[in-house]
């Protein structure tokens, strides 16, 4: 799904993983898709602490991202968190928050939230500050309503490259992985497929160098698509396919396009159960 905009955690203090204890178990559990474990282990700071709650917000939100589900979870944690928030910082990370989550609802086809994205992006541009670590996270999203909700690539393009710019600045690798990603894309789409092999390559790269297990897959198979040796974009694929098997069938809108079809010879009989090892593809999501 390379161009779904189906990306972007988010760490107690940026979307990078951080250095205390609790953060490196967190960023273990998240990476590996484990992420009801990684909110449980949040909730007592969550309880009380504004950060600490957008954190868990962030990390039930990614995993709607990758799996389509635990909306509800999801949304009781960002009221949580909206609840606590006690300035215009915190007040505008949450927004970001909530504009994410509406996005994505949107986008998956769960429930068409497009204008509560923009307006809660637009709150959320407004009570950050210009130098706010947070501001990086919020052009990153809203380049993906421009991309995906508004079919505006120019704009898109323009704000992926300040988010890109911003995450650089405030070194905020993994959101570099996913400004490297679309700005991919987005040259993909214009038919540049050098810079488009690049910025995959470069994803790719922190990714792996971060341990980010969950987010490998979807490179692989962006950077396959745009491979001039179709020996190399199959042996990619075949990786991804097998990360996703490893993860239990995450990210579930890649698990099928990954997934071998069984031919009449493989088919089970109609009284042997089958073995389900992927989720499908969520309604509403589209590879691209």
């Amino acid at each position: 799904m390379r161009n779904s905009g189906l990306t972007e955690p988010w760490g107690p203090q940026g979307p990078s993983p951080q250095d205390g204890p609790l953060e490196r178990a967190v960023w273990r559990l998240r990476s590996r898709a484990c992420w009801e474990d990684a909110a449980e282990l949040i909730a007592p700071r969550a309880a009380t602490d504004p950060g600490a709650a957008r954190w868990r917000t962030a990390v039930l939100i990614e995993r709607c991202v990758f799996t389509a589900e635990g909306w509800s979870a999801a949304e009781d944690a960002l009221r949580a968190a909206e609840a606590l928030a006690a300035n215009d910082e915190e007040r505008g990370a949450a927004a970001c928050e909530r504009g994410h989550l509406a996005y994505l609802s949107t986008l998956l086809g769960v429930r068409d939230r497009a204008d509560e994205a923009r307006s809660a992006l637009g709150r959320a541009a407004a009570l950050l500050a210009p130098h706010s670590p947070g501001r990086p996270l919020l052009d990153f999203r809203r380049g993906l309503i421009a991309q995906h909700l508004s079919d505006n690539p120019s704009d898109a393009t323009a704000a992926f490259r300040r988010a890109h710019t911003g995450a650089t600045a405030h070194g905020h690798r993994l959101l570099l992985s996913f400004t490297w990603r679309h700005l991919a894309a987005m040259a993909e789409h214009d038919g540049r497929t050098a810079d488009a092999r690049h910025g995959y390559t470069e994803s790719l790269r922190i990714r792996e160098e971060l341990g980010y297990l969950v987010g490998i897959a979807p490179a692989l198979v962006s950077l396959a698509a745009v491979l001039p040796d179709p020996a190399e974009a199959t042996r990619l694929r075949e990786e991804a396919g097998r990360l996703v098997r490893l993860l239990g069938g995450v990210p579930s809108w890649l698990a099928d396009r990954l997934t071998p079809r069984p031919t009449a010879a493989d088919t089970p009989a109609a009284d042997t159960p089958a073995v389900v090892e992927t989720a499908g593809t969520p309604e509403g999501a589209t590879g691209g």
